[in-house]
């Protein structure tokens, strides 16, 4: 059954686990029509739900975004969207983490509106924050780190100032972790800045590997580290109990 005006609502999925997708989002989720999925996060989102016994009765189109490969192209989607809301369809485009943090959200908002299609957006909880969360690692904290930035693989790292106590968090950066390490290295945080890596957060595989900038290309080599994860770098990573002692230590003195 359709609506006689279709609409298209923006949803967060946050990082994977339903426990964490907003009622707002779950509301509309269950009046939807056709759900509009990513891969990350949002796939994971709908089979936990089933899995939990909640019922949705929305058709499901798999958008299949891969690190670096789209099934479907973003103009597609977007195109998609207006197609299946004209049709008087409610949809819900289902994003991984929120859909204004490296979620193109904005792209598919204003398409939609330029061709007269209402359009709402719900924030999810982002796995920049949730993720380093489940490790222990809080971005921010009271004498060791004032502020934080998330950043891409995509970003230029030698832009990335500050020192330790300004956290980075590097979304979807395995594949250029090399690279992150050396140049931030460089920089004030020095080569012994503390760093996790969280793989798969939220999910079956979740790992975390702790060291420095100096040792964690050599660590993530060894252990077969992979995307999707998570990497922060700062003295906040001191904090998390995966911490080796030597630099739980570091804290200890330094608190």
């Amino acid at each position: 059954m359709t609506s006689a005006h279709g609409h298209v609502a923006l949803v967060g999925a946050g990082p994977g686990d339903p426990g964490l997708l907003t009622v707002r989002g779950l509301r509309l989720l269950e009046a939807a029509d056709v759900i509009v999925a990513d891969r990350l996060g949002a796939r994971a989102v709908l089979d936990g739900l089933a899995a939990e016994g909640v019922a949705l009765t929305a058709e499901v189109v798999d958008v299949g975004k891969l690190p670096g490969h789209h099934a479907v192209p973003q103009d597609a989607i977007n195109a998609l969207l207006v197609q299946l809301a004209r049709a008087g369809r409610r949809v819900v485009r289902l994003k991984g983490g929120d859909p204004y943090v490296f979620g193109r959200g904005l792209e598919e908002l204003a398409f939609c509106r330029e061709a007269g299609v209402d359009v709402e957006v719900v924030s999810g909880v982002t796995s920049a924050v949730s993720v380093p969360a489940i490790a222990g690692i809080p971005l921010t904290h009271r004498g060791v780190a004032t502020a934080f930035t998330v950043v891409t693989a995509h970003d230029q790292f030698g832009e990335l100032g500050g020192g330790r106590d300004h956290t980075a968090v590097l979304l979807m950066g395995v594949g250029t972790l090399a690279h992150a390490a050396i140049t931030l290295a460089r920089g004030e945080r020095g080569a012994d800045c503390p760093v996790a890596i969280v793989e798969d957060g939220f999910g079956e595989r979740q790992r975390v590997t702790v060291g420095t900038l100096s040792t964690i290309v050599h660590q993530a080599a060894a252990r077969s580290v992979r995307n999707p994860a998570v990497i922060v770098v700062g003295d906040v990573v001191r904090l998390s109990p995966y911490a080796p002692a030597d630099l739980t230590a570091r804290k200890a003195a330094s608190l």
